[in-house]
């Protein structure tokens, strides 16, 4: 059993990015109600990020499903559209589409990159879409490195089909010197507690096309703001973390305990809501984006390069460092500038190395992903994935593991991680 330890925990996704004035931020946030729905700051966000990514449109939404679903209607297709993505990925990517009403047709990815395989999409496309119907493919940048966008715009401009770019690794991250979320119809990004910024909830749409833009606007008004008690556990979450959850996550289990008992009090949200197992929408989703949220969003926008640098910093010692061990490693494309979110590797003993760092070793390493639609115990059926239909992306759930690049990570926990990963 883990009893005390004398050094502090090692957390992959609990507000990794957080830092001390963004606690300062929420503070002076949820004292200030009149600010968490109406101010500047979801302009001043748009606006920013439309100069970063260099695009005509930005639309904020509370997180990354609503502003892919926010996309899909302003589409406007039928549901019988064919919609390709890959397998490898999260029910938040996947529900969209269902809630939409759309059937997603699961391709399988690339051993080596993670992301979609060119020509298993051709083959689904051939299979399952009829000539002169039009059809959407997304395409997930997963782990922050950036997909075969040159293969993929070939394939979707000879077979008319709209490209959706799934950004929520990926902010920041480059393919030949474009930046992700430009190189597509309609693209998404994730402000998620444990995404490369972060404001616990929040997302954006983003868009050269003026007609989606103009609709992603309209819908933004319609969806309106989230509940005020949705916004308070936001705000709160970085709050608890920093000052009680993590300072105990060191002592038995007692941060994981008042972690789960915060959020069964309904103190703090959940990253997944037990609805989306099921393929099924929680209330607060699709809603806009509130003003407090973007005001957090855009403090850590300002720091992109500062996380950037850290992050390529961590990412390069891993890589040096398991060189020689029996774990296989990222390559990274010479034309490509990932995010480095996440240094994901692979070993046949993945789940048990994640368990063993935990229980052992107070180390919280990263489980994307252990099923081919994750979480674990999504129910695949009622996403519409069926077993044997992406068989390297179900291998690879069984495989892979990946580490912690996070600001909050210091070349010390680089060095903690590293030592206890040799020992296999």
């Amino acid at each position: 059993m883990k009893i005390f330890f004398n050094f502090k925990p090692i957390s992959i996704s609990l507000s990794p990015n957080v830092e001390k004035d963004d606690v300062l931020l929420a503070l002076n946030l949820i004292i200030r109600p009149w600010l968490w729905k109406k101010g500047r700051g979801v302009n001043e966000l748009e606006e920013r990020l439309k100069r970063y990514l260099g695009v005509k449109h930005v639309v904020t939404f509370n997180s990354g499903r609503s502003s892919l679903f926010a996309i899909l209607k302003a589409l406007d297709l039928p549901s019988t559209t064919p919609v390709f993505l890959q397998a490898f990925t999260c029910n938040a990517a996947v529900n969209p589409f269902l809630w939409a009403g759309f059937k997603p047709i699961y391709v399988d990815c690339e051993e080596k990159t993670f992301n979609i395989n060119p020509r298993v999409l051709e083959e689904r496309i051939k299979k399952y879409k009829r000539k002169g119907e039009k059809g959407i493919v997304m395409v997930q940048h997963t782990f922050g490195f950036p997909a075969p966008m040159d293969e993929i715009i070939k394939i979707c401009e000879e077979n008319d089909l709209i490209l959706i770019e799934d950004c929520a690794h990926a902010l920041g991250a480059e393919w030949r010197s474009k930046k992700v979320g430009t190189l597509s119809r309609a693209s998404f990004f994730s402000f998620s507690r444990d995404k490369v910024i972060s404001s616990i909830y929040g997302g954006a749409a983003a868009t050269n096309d003026d007609e989606i833009g103009k609709r992603l606007r309209e819908l933004q008004k319609q969806y309106g703001n989230p509940p005020s008690f949705w916004i308070f556990q936001q705000l709160l979450h970085p709050i608890l973390l920093a000052f009680l959850i993590l300072p105990l996550y060191n002592c038995l289990d007692l941060g994981k305990l008042f972690l789960v008992l915060s959020q069964l009090l309904g103190l703090l949200s959940k990253a997944v809501h037990s609805k989306e197992k099921k393929g099924k929408k929680p209330f607060y989703f699709p809603h806009s984006l509130p003003n407090a949220l973007a005001i957090l969003a855009l403090h850590q926008l300002q720091k992109l390069d500062k996380f950037f640098l850290h992050r390529k910093k961590i990412f390069e010692y891993f890589l040096e460092n398991l060189a020689e061990s029996s774990f296989s490693l990222p390559s990274i494309d010479s034309q490509t500038q990932p995010s480095y979110l996440r240094f994901p590797l692979r070993h046949s003993h993945a789940h048990q190395i994640i368990y063993k760092a935990w229980h052992k070793e107070n180390i919280l390493l990263g489980d994307w992903y252990t099923s081919p639609v994750a979480p674990h115990d999504t129910c695949l059926e009622k996403v519409l994935y069926k077993k044997g239909t992406c068989p390297l992306a179900e291998k690879l759930s069984q495989t892979t593991l990946n580490l912690p690049t996070h600001i909050n990570i210091s070349l010390k926990d680089a060095e903690r991680i590293v030592k206890f990963l040799k020992k296999f």
